[in-house]
């Protein structure tokens, strides 16, 4: 039975690993680590035909933020085996089992305090991502390795202009109940950003009220 803890510890806290490396064995599960995807941390993918069951984790996530995304995905491998289809994806099942994956990590003192407090209040009722949990989400952002001049969108003045590494540029409109209302400058189209998502700040800023 191969052993992946070496490989693994690459992204997730060595102590973690040999976990991590079991459930892996003990499933058949393809575990890729993959590019950064901006619309998710992690996924899961049930078995179908000859493929088994398929996680995939971004690879530019660190340690902590790694090790809950992929104990995230295997709460989803564990739903299927037990319920297959006949559950909601985030229902109460999914979250048993994200529940009972977690404990042996936090037993291990694998995580600081603050993440430890921000996991407990989330596993009080687990969401469909970790991202949705601004708390955790927060708390798992400052062990990231942020490149100097990037900043979260929560972090901006309304009428501060920003641009993403694509190059579009967009203007801070308003704060919505759980995200950032935002125009794009060259095509004037309204986009919803997430409070956390990291962009580059332009200096020179641009009035709400311009005509552009």
């Amino acid at each position: 039975m191969p052993d992946y803890s070496r490989q693994l510890s690459k992204y997730i806290p060595a102590k973690a690993a040999p976990i991590i490396s079991q459930w892996i064995n003990d499933t058949g599960c393809l575990f890729k680590v993959t590019r950064k995807r901006l619309t998710k941390l992690g996924d899961y993918r049930a078995p179908f035909g000859p493929s088994n069951h398929r996680i995939t984790v971004n690879h530019d996530l660190n340690p902590f933020a790694f090790l809950i995304t992929t104990i995230h995905e295997f709460a989803h491998l564990k739903t299927w085996n037990d319920y297959k289809n006949r559950v909601k994806p985030h229902g109460a099942e999914w979250k048993t089992n994200f529940k009972s994956l977690m404990v042996p990590f936090i037993k291990l003192d694998i995580f600081p305090e603050d993440i430890v407090q921000a996991v407990s209040t989330y596993m009080d009722n687990p969401a469909a991502s970790s991202c949705t949990d601004l708390h955790l989400y927060r708390t798992l952002k400052k062990y990231d390795s942020t490149p100097t001049g990037v900043l979260h969108v929560e972090n901006l003045d309304c009428n501060s202009v920003f641009y993403l590494k694509n190059g579009r540029a967009f203007q801070v409109l308003e704060k919505m109940r759980k995200r950032y209302k935002c125009i794009e400058l060259s095509s004037k189209k309204m986009f919803l950003f997430h409070p956390l998502a990291e962009v580059f700040v332009i200096k020179d800023e641009i009035p709400c009220t311009s005509d552009m």
